[in-house]
Formats: structure tokens, C-alpha cells, sequence
């Protein structure tokens, strides 16, 4: 079963490239024309986001950098311990929201330490999977379509990050 689904994974990309160029031949259209055309419209859309990938990378390296997030969950630390929320992954999703290269590094420094199948470790996989981040995609998807006003989804998503994490800690502690 296995060597099946790998070898579908393999023929992917290949048959559907060979589907796109068939169809376009068969349709009379200059194929690698479009290609082209999508090509520059791509280079403009990155054109276009750059800056604000920039801004998001610069705010990400500062926070990680600054401290701020270990000051953030020492002062909430006593509320964490009252409502039985683990403090140890809090870094992941405090920065989960923001970059999603952070995140993963601070999964897996969770998973190194606290081993891939403990309760940390899972906590940290199924947050990961529960949330989106956040801040990167809006910033993204809004700039590359020259959308200014963004507040409502980001409250919208922001709580969906929230409820996202409290559901994954709530899980875990039910079937662990």
C-alpha cells in the first residue's frame, strides 16, 4: 500500500504538468505563452509583498531577540498555573500567530526536550496543526491585493488562533 501511494506521489507533478500541456494543446492555446504571462504576474505579486514580508521578518527578529516574549510569560505565569495551561508552550503560541518559521523552531526545541510522544510534544504538534499564522498570511494575502483595512480578520483570525490552542491543550489533557 505504501509503495502505491508513493509512486501516485511521484507521477503527481509530472502527469499533471503533461494534463496542462495536452489540454492546451488541444485547445490550441500557446502554452508556454501563459506560462510566461503567469511568470510576470508572480514576480509582481512578490514585488508588491516584499516590503511587508521585510517588515514582518525585521518584527519577528526583534521579539525573538528582545526577550520580551520570556517577560511576557513570566507575568503570566501565575494565571497560566491557576487555569492548568502548561507554561513551557507558551513561546509557541504566543509566536505561532506571527511566523510560522519561528513556531516550528520552537516546536522542535519542545520536542527535543520534552521527547516527540510526551504530552509536550503533542500539545506542540496539535497546535501547530490547529493554528494558521496568522499575522503572516493576512499580511500576505491583504497587501498583495492592496487591502488596507484589516482589522475585522484579525480579530476574527487572532480568536480562531486562541481558540484554536485552548482546544489542543483541552484535547490533549482528555485523551492523554
Amino acid at each position: 500500500m505504501i509503495d502505491i501511494v508513493n509512486f501516485i506521489s511521484n507521477l503527481a507533478m509530472p502527469l499533471i504538468i503533461l494534463i496542462i500541456v495536452l489540454y492546451g494543446f488541444l485547445e490550441k492555446k500557446e502554452v508556454f505563452d501563459k506560462f510566461l504571462e503567469g511568470a510576470k504576474d508572480g514576480i509582481k505579486i512578490v514585488v508588491n509583498i516584499f516590503p511587508t514580508l521585510i517588515g514582518l521578518f525585521l518584527a519577528v527578529g526583534a521579539l525573538r531577540s528582545s526577550g520580551i516574549i520570556d517577560i511576557i510569560i513570566q507575568c503570566l505565569e501565575p494565571i497560566l498555573h491557576l487555569i492548568n495551561f502548561p507554561s513551557e508552550i507558551m513561546p509557541l503560541a504566543i509566536l505561532r500567530p506571527i511566523s510560522g518559521s519561528s513556531s516550528i523552531a520552537i516546536a522542535t526545541d519542545i520536542m527535543k526536550n520534552f521527547g516527540v510522544d510526551s504530552q509536550m510534544g503533542i500539545l506542540a504538534s496539535v497546535i501547530m496543526g490547529a493554528t494558521e499564522t496568522t499575522l503572516y498570511t493576512i499580511a500576505v494575502y491583504s497587501s498583495s491585493v492592496k487591502i488596507k483595512k484589516t482589522r475585522f480578520v484579525l480579530i476574527a483570525s487572532l480568536t480562531a488562533d486562541i481558540v484554536g490552542i485552548i482546544t489542543s491543550v483541552v484535547v490533549c489533557r482528555f485523551l492523554s
